[in-house]
């Protein structure tokens, strides 16, 4: 039995990977901001921003994950991420635990074809620059050979319980269960790759068991070929047999409700993954681990269900 600590718990990963460790008769401790309980599992409220917290949540850990989402804000992240990385990798140096960073593909920018683990970091925006800041300070470490840890990227998400931070949920399923028209960000007909967040549990568990894994980047299983908006769309629709209906919002309908709408200003910048092709390329970890990653059908369908029993 290992110990695995997951820093950020609560989130739509740490919420499909904390059964696995349990199915595999792990000891678990969940670190959050908030208090919270859980049976059979250790539940600690820490701030990663605080660096003896960090340590003291750490200390015994044989793998951690590094799960956090902080609130989608510019500002917020320049301020936080790069403390929160900086404790993290001292405590897991102290604790001689294995790290396991879940991250985005910002970093990247605008790619040209598909993005791999070798796609050189060219960020076209704030929070790309910030993502390959703290990517760096991680690969620093990582290549000084003071740390043990891996980073596990993952595309845009979507599946059940994913309300609050899937696209896909929040603009196509949740719309759906209301009998709504879908929503779809710029252009329906670029291609978009998606991640199905029980895959990318399932994944960083077995990341987490192989050795051989650690000190380089993978990205986490996602079905190819990736599918256009509309094709997504319409996939969903009929999942939820009703009409393959949908509204575009241009980006200057974004730039304008993001004078009233925080959230919305903050993805503007971003929408140059919804304007050009967003295509995730997993064959590594596919390979390697001889994984299949779930159909967007399946997905989808198991989507519905969650739906339709809130």
């Amino acid at each position: 039995m290992s110990v695995h600590v997951i820093l950020g718990a609560g989130g739509s990963v740490s919420n499909y990977l904390v059964p696995i460790l349990k199915e595999n008769g792990e000891q678990i401790r969940l670190v959050s901001r908030s208090a919270r309980q859980e049976t059979g599992v250790e539940c600690i409220q820490a701030s990663l921003l605080d660096a003896a917290a960090t340590a003291k949540a750490v200390e015994g850990a044989d793998v951690v994950y590094l799960l956090v989402g902080l609130p989608y804000n510019i500002k917020i992240w320049q301020k936080q991420w790069p403390v929160v990385m900086a404790n993290v990798i001292n405590a897991c140096q102290v604790a001689h635990a294995r790290l396991i960073f879940f991250d985005n593909v910002y970093m990247y920018g605008k790619v040209e074809g598909s993005m791999t683990e070798s796609t050189p970091f060219n960020p076209c925006s704030k929070k790309g620059k910030l993502r390959a800041a703290i990517a760096n300070q991680l690969l620093d470490a990582i290549n000084s050979g003071s740390i043990t840890a891996l980073i596990a990227r993952s595309a845009d998400f979507y599946g059940p319980g994913s309300d609050k931070t899937g696209m896909a949920n929040i603009t196509v399923f949740a719309n759906l269960a209301k009998h709504k028209k879908a929503q779809c960000l710029v252009n329906a007909d670029t291609l978009h790759s998606f991640t199905y967040v029980p895959d990318a549990a399932k994944a960083l568990y077995l990341l987490a068991k192989d050795e051989t894994a650690f000190n380089q980047t993978w990205h986490l299983p996602t079905k190819s070929p990736a599918l256009t908006s509309k094709a997504f769309i319409e996939l969903a629709a009929k999942a939820w047999n009703q009409p393959p209906k949908y509204i575009v919002f241009p980006k200057w309908m974004v730039k304008v409700l993001g004078l009233f709408v925080p959230e919305m200003n903050e993805i503007h910048e971003m929408l140059y993954q919804n304007e050009f092709p967003y295509l995730f390329d997993a064959a590594k970890f596919e390979k390697h681990f001889n994984f299949t990653p779930t159909s967007y059908e399946e997905g989808i369908e198991q989507c519905r269900d969650y739906y339709q029993k809130l």
